[in-house]
């Protein structure tokens, strides 16, 4: 199916009031972030997407697929990505690559190369291609399947729930996957992640408040706010691999 726009239209907050935010329209290649509290209905949202709701749901909201509401989603039509992801399969990762390409009637011997240096940009933790499946890490699988659903996968919508907590090269993921046309829609509390998207819309008592898109301002912040979590993420890695921070500076 060819998915050239997806509509989220308004149902109503947890008392029942109509939502302010009345509808919300992305396209491929569009990455939108979900923010708000703990509680605030990002995932219920997400929830929605996956179902492809047609007021069926809790928040009463409609899910439009090319203009039309759907009566269930179609196999494939939705990818998501949680904080835990694990293979329950028996495979080596070579094994999966090449089984998923012949699903899609793709050549997974010319797949193999870039998919496998995709997973290895976002995973700190290397990946070989011999690697059993049921023995990577959590952020080893969840950069493989960011890599397979960019570059194998024909999934049109990527769901992400606060990536941010998942072991991986947030701000490269995101990259990735809205690069290769796909419609990113993510929960997070990461303000780097929020100002890299689109838009954002903000989330409030289970409703959509308001849509929000990035500043000029915002986004030379985010460059910024970008810079310390750099700064972060090499002291957090050095402090793991037993370094110390001393020897940051001598570098």
């Amino acid at each position: 199916m060819i998915i050239e726009t997806v509509t989220i239209l308004a149902g109503h907050d947890k008392q029942g009031n109509p939502e302010p935010s009345e509808r919300v329209d992305l396209r491929p290649g569009d990455s939108l972030a979900l923010v708000g509290p703990t509680g605030s209905g990002k995932s219920e949202l997400l929830s929605d997407i996956e179902q492809a709701a047609c007021g069926d749901t809790r928040s009463g909201r409609t899910i439009l697929i090319n203009g039309e509401p759907l009566t269930k989603a179609p196999s494939g039509m939705v990818a998501t990505l949680s904080q835990k992801t694990n293979f329950v399969m028996d495979a080596s990762v070579e094994q999966f690559i090449l089984l998923h390409a012949e699903s899609k009637g793709r050549d997974g011997g010319s797949l193999m190369a870039p998919l496998m240096k995709m997973t290895n940009s976002l995973c700190g933790e290397s990946v070989s291609q011999e690697m059993s499946l049921q023995v990577l890490s959590g952020g080893q699988s969840r950069a493989l399947m960011i890599a397979d659903i960019a570059l194998l996968s024909d999934t049109p919508i990527v769901l992400i729930d606060e990536v941010e907590n998942a072991g991986i090269h947030k701000f490269k993921a995101l990259e990735v996957l809205a690069g290769h046309n796909k419609i990113v829609i993510s929960a997070t509390h990461d303000p780097v992640l929020i100002l890299m998207n689109n838009t954002r819309l903000v989330m409030r008592n289970g409703a959509m408040t308001a849509l929000l898109y990035a500043t000029k301002n915002e986004r030379r912040h985010a460059e910024n706010l970008k810079h310390m979590d750099d700064i972060l993420m090499r002291a957090r890695e050095d402090l793991r691999m037993g370094r110390t921070l001393e020897m940051q500076e001598e570098t």
